[in-house]
């Protein structure tokens, strides 16, 4: 992958026209009033021993999602804290799930609670029961529903990373005001979706190499990663199907989103990432509605961002938002 896609200049000033659907607003506030009203319970069962922790509790939680379906989670924090606690909402990468909760001790070590999102059909704990159509074309989920908005996979998954912040209220110790939604790649991608939806029920958001931003682009430069099921469907149907494909991708675009958000933005960008090309990163932040903005940029680093040197730059820039914890 080269340096940038598009010289610093411009890529820093790289802002695409890209009109939302006209009915973008309508369809997603359906989506959230139906799953809202399906109901459900979020439940928690307290699972720290069974992972030999001493400094960290670990509730494995379960809260309704898409179409009331239960989707699994990790809550973990500190060990005799006394809340309410800040809390990090984290979505994750494509073809990831949550896990064990031995792999997300960095924020209940740095004093936050951290609710882990399991990705549905993605991870082991959340299956996708629901498959719209059952239309799939190619391995993978970029393809999965994408005749229709209606139908596509990830239509789903952004609605439960949404119903995660909902369950927030119904879990003790946590401070619903105080919510920052983050993930990397498909993640960071969800993170944006979601601030996108929720407005001022996120007090902040910490996308990461956001995927699912800027489809068009996107589809015609990534070199690596998920953008290429959609140019292998695409290469096969490119005489009737790539303006419908477009058309179900612009109600799940990062940029469609960010035009929404409003919460402070810690944005990370790697200039020589071949899965989410900087372009479609700044399409987005370029597109981003909230004032309090900002854009680490990593110029040698590919899609793993800026490895361990990320996780400090966001605990500073919350700090410097008064949302760190109280020690």
């Amino acid at each position: 992958m080269p340096l940038t896609d598009f010289g610093a200049d411009e890529l820093a000033r790289y802002r695409p026209e890209s009109p939302a659907p006209h009915d973008f607003d309508a369809f997603w506030r359906r989506t959230l009033d139906e799953a809202r009203a399906q109901g459900g319970a979020v439940k928690a069962e307290r699972v720290t021993e069974r992972f030999r922790l001493h400094t960290v509790e670990v509730d494995d939680v379960r809260f309704p999602g898409w179409n009331g379906e239960p989707v699994a989670a990790w809550l973990l924090r500190p060990r005799g804290a006394e809340g309410p606690l800040p809390v990090v909402v984290t979505y994750l990468g494509y073809c990831a799930g949550r896990g064990l909760p031995t792999e997300h001790l960095f924020w209940s070590a740095a004093g936050y609670a951290q609710l882990v999102v399991d990705s549905r059909g993605q991870g082991h704990d959340t299956p996708d029961r629901t498959q719209g159509d059952g239309t799939q074309w190619v391995e993978g989920f970029m393809t999965r529903g994408i005749d229709s908005p209606e139908n596509h996979y990830h239509r789903r998954l952004i609605t439960d990373c949404a119903r995660a912040v909902d369950a927030v209220a119904d879990l003790p110790g946590l401070d619903a005001g105080r919510i920052v939604v983050t993930g990397g790649s498909q993640g960071g991608g969800l993170a944006l979706a979601v601030a996108g939806l929720l407005g001022e029920r996120v007090a902040a958001v910490m996308p990461d190499v956001p995927f699912l931003c800027h489809f068009r682009q996107a589809v015609q430069i990534a070199g690596d990663g998920p953008y290429r099921e959609l140019v292998n469907y695409l290469r096969w149907h490119s005489r009737d199907k790539v303006e419908q494909t477009f058309a179900t991708l612009d109600y799940l675009d990062g940029v469609h989103f960010a035009q929404r958000a409003t919460a402070p933005a810690l944005f990370g960008v790697a200039l020589m990432d071949p899965v989410c090309p900087p372009a479609t990163v700044y399409a987005a932040f370029n597109h981003y509605v909230g004032e309090d903005l900002t854009m680490t940029v990593w110029p040698f680093a590919d899609h793993s961002s800026g490895c361990g040197s990320t996780p400090p730059t966001q605990l500073e820039w919350l700090a410097e938002r008064g949302l760190a914890p109280e020690r």
